[in-house]
């Protein structure tokens, strides 16, 4: 894993402006032998320039530990080099400090100032000490050789530090640059796992409230009918035995027809849970096996569920069960049956069961009106209950509060409208628009 730039600068670990130990160490090994070496060729500068000689040595020393700076203020040493090159001193002190400050994030036009300033300092002085040594008599070499060692003395001192601090300062800058790079990838991609999580926890909570709501139709209407069934039963068990006998039968087929479909979804549900198993250990699994079972589970219900979902074409029977159960019921359809996509059928079914089942548990005894359109780009349904009589049985059905709102969350999933309230006659009406595409 790579450090952030801040984690950089919290892991310094060198005194003041050193990043390291090391470069503490490297610079003041560096300062010393510059020192040193400024220290002993300022004796002959002393000499020359008729001082002492402690003044001399001293000048020297200061000069040369100039160095100890040189990643702070690189400036300030190359320009230390170029005013003590007159004096004959400082060769390493010019050359670490011109490969310091090429190094640097300075602009290019200071870099290339300075070290042209360096490298005309070192050519006068160079081309003067030569004609004087000529003029002594000390060496005795032709007039153009002159020139030529001049130059290329001060090009042999100040362009290969130049050249090769420009290209340790641009591999540094590369570096840190892709250093950059990579945190902030690291940074998208830890960004990217947690909303994927996010998703993931939010598909997660989806498709349990999707469950109860199917687990809430399947059920809740075939139970609430064996339940009124099973009360009627009562009522009628000394009476009418004929009738007791057909709402016994009926209770045992409703009861046959909860258990297969209760049966169904269960068993989509284990499918779906095969390619999703947890480790041995309590391991995580990880995310993209998450993905791949539920894309894999997705695919299976997909092909299972069409013959599986309710139609439109089972709305006869539906109101059927319910007017066996005691229900006055009056179907209207208006326009001509067609088929529609398979959730848009499936939705529009679970209404009018639900609405059909809230009748049972709050209205028992109320006459109740289904409508059914059939338009040109949508499907319209209402489900209107008359106030309770108090003919009907009372069959104690608990409720839980879930219908209206998996109704409405079933018909905005679809994109369509769903409306529910008490009527002005007392009664309840639920309705609802779903578009057919």
């Amino acid at each position: 894993m790579t450090t952030t730039g801040e984690d950089h600068v919290t892991a310094r670990g060198g005194p003041w402006w050193w990043e390291r130990r090391r470069s503490a160490v490297l610079d003041v090994g560096l300062a010393a032998v510059s020192a040193l070496e400024c220290g002993v060729e300022g004796v002959p500068f002393a000499w020359e320039a008729g001082i002492p000689v402690a003044v001399g040595v001293v000048f020297g020393l200061a000069a040369g530990s100039v160095l100890l700076v040189r990643r702070r203020w690189p400036i300030a040493v190359v320009l230390v080099a170029i005013a003590v090159t007159p004096a004959a001193m400082g060769f390493l002190l010019g050359i670490v400090g011109l490969y310091s400050l090429a190094a640097s994030d300075l602009p290019r036009r200071i870099i290339g100032s300075l070290a042209g300033m360096q490298s005309v300092g070192v050519l006068i002085v160079m081309f003067v000490r030569m004609r004087q040594d000529i003029a002594r008599g000390d060496v005795e070499v032709g007039d153009w050789l002159v020139p030529f060692a001049s130059v290329t003395m001060a090009l042999g001192v100040t362009a290969p530090p130049v050249l090769l601090g420009l290209y340790v300062g641009a591999r540094r800058r590369l570096m840190e640059s892709l250093r950059e790079r990579a945190d902030s990838l690291e940074r998208e991609l830890q960004l990217l796992a947690e909303r994927a999580e996010e998703r993931a926890e939010w598909a997660r909570g989806e498709e349990r409230t999707r469950i109860a709501r199917e687990m809430h139709d399947v059920v809740a209407h075939r139970v609430s009918l064996m339940v009124v069934h099973a009360a009627a039963l009562q009522a009628v068990a000394r009476k009418d035995p004929e009738k007791a006998v057909r709402n016994a039968a009926l209770v045992g087929d409703m009861g046959r027809q909860a258990l297969t479909e209760l049966r169904e979804m269960l068993g989509v549900l284990r499918a779906g849970g095969d390619g999703v198993r947890a480790r041995p250990g309590g391991g995580s699994v990880p995310l993209a096996a998450v993905g791949a079972a539920a894309a894999a589970a997705a695919s299976r219900v997909a092909a299972e569920e069409p013959a599986e979902r309710p139609s439109l074409a089972e709305i006869d029977e539906l109101v059927g069960q319910s007017a066996a159960a005691g229900m006055v019921v009056d179907l209207s359809v208006e326009g001509e049956y067609r088929s529609y996509a398979p959730e848009v059928e499936a939705t529009a079914y679970r209404v009018v069961q639900e609405a059909l089942t809230n009748v049972h548990k709050h209205a028992a005894g109320a006459k109740t009106y289904v409508r059914l359109a059939h338009r040109v780009s949508e499907i319209a349904m209402q489900v209107e209950n008359e106030p309770p009589s108090g003919v009907g049985s009372s069959a104690g059905l608990p409720s839980g509060g879930n219908g209206l709102v998996g109704m409405r969350e079933r018909v905005s999933a679809l994109g369509g409208v769903f409306v529910s309230g008490p009527t002005d006659a007392g009664g309840f009406r639920v309705s609802a628009v779903i578009p057919a595409s």
